[in-house]
């Protein structure tokens, strides 16, 4: 089964920014980049499916190819995913004419005009991507979730490897997350969150409709072991929301810090209340930040 679109983009667009962050891999064992297409494999449904994602000017063409069948219309569902994953249903226009005279912000925008925070395909997999960068750096988390997609070892039949869901987690034993590099706090969070996502109490797939975020805040961070920071980058990366306080991410901080011309480390309460002036943006400048500093690595995964 195959399912395909073509999607326009904006004259600002940057699929630079997309590639970039579905690059993290080098080994490229469930993702392949190159200078205008990304090639994943994931769940679609239960069923092991290939993406691809071929940018031309001023298009956006897509395509998924199912190991099988579905029952259901995915056609909808699948342009949704695919509008989501390219930041297109962030109205990034808005908050760069609002904030172009900033005495700040203004040098980022006019840098980095168009900018949009990559999502991943499922909210699930932002989720547990957040959990596994919890205070260890890009390149430790990239590490540890290629050893989670080995370890759960769901092939695609073009030989990609896809990220699991949350019934797979749940049939890895503990002792295989943490040979994976897991620690035992982050194992409990990752198999909790499994569990709940599972039965169906955190329906991750229903709230991309709807977006709760009072109710996804509350549910989250009543796992143990998931706080703020896991919340705020769960609900950007998964849901595209972008107004999360980005003030616990470390990378952050020091794009503030050399922003303001501070000699001096930024705190985190200095961070968030510098933050609080631009809602409901906060996380958009966050990744305006990061996007400053990609040359030291995407972004910093620090907090819980």
């Amino acid at each position: 089964m195959q399912l395909s679109c073509s999607i326009p983009l904006p004259e600002t667009f940057r699929p630079g920014d997309i590639l970039a962050f579905h690059r993290r891999d080098r080994q490229e064992i469930a993702e392949r980049v190159s200078n205008a297409c990304l090639q994943k494999a994931m769940l679609w449904r239960e069923v092991p499916a290939y993406l691809s994602i071929n940018f031309e000017p001023g298009w956006a063409k897509a395509s998924l190819a199912i190991d099988g069948k579905v029952a259901e219309d995915c056609q909808p569902i699948f342009e949704r995913m695919v509008r989501r994953m390219l930041g297109l249903t962030q109205r990034v226009e808005i908050f760069e004419e609002q904030y172009r005279d900033h005495p700040q912000l203004g040098t980022l925008i006019a840098q980095q005009p168009g900018l949009r925070v990559p999502v991943t395909a499922t909210p699930f997999e932002a989720l547990t991507w957040a959990v596994t960068g919890q205070q260890i750096s890009v390149s430790a988390a990239v590490s540890v979730r290629r050893k989670l997609i080995v370890a759960a070892n769901i092939r695609h039949s073009c030989g990609l490897l896809c990220y699991p869901d949350a019934r797979r987690i749940l049939d890895l034993p503990e002792e295989t997350l943490r040979q994976a590099g897991f620690s035992t706090a982050k194992t409990r969070a990752l198999r909790t969150l499994s569990a709940l996502v599972a039965s169906n109490e955190l329906p991750l797939d229903a709230w991309v409709e709807t977006l709760p975020v009072d109710v996804i805040r509350e549910k989250l961070e009543a796992v143990r072991g998931i706080g703020p920071w896991t919340v705020n980058y769960g609900l950007l990366r998964g849901f595209g929301w972008l107004d999360g306080s980005l003030h616990g991410d470390v990378a952050v901080r020091r794009g503030v810090q050399t922003l303001l011309g501070a000699q001096d480390k930024i705190s985190e309460e200095s961070t968030k209340a510098w933050l609080a002036q631009f809602p409901p943006w906060r996380a958009l400048v966050g990744a305006h930040l990061w996007s400053a500093q990609a040359t030291s690595g995407y972004d910093c995964l620090m907090k819980t």
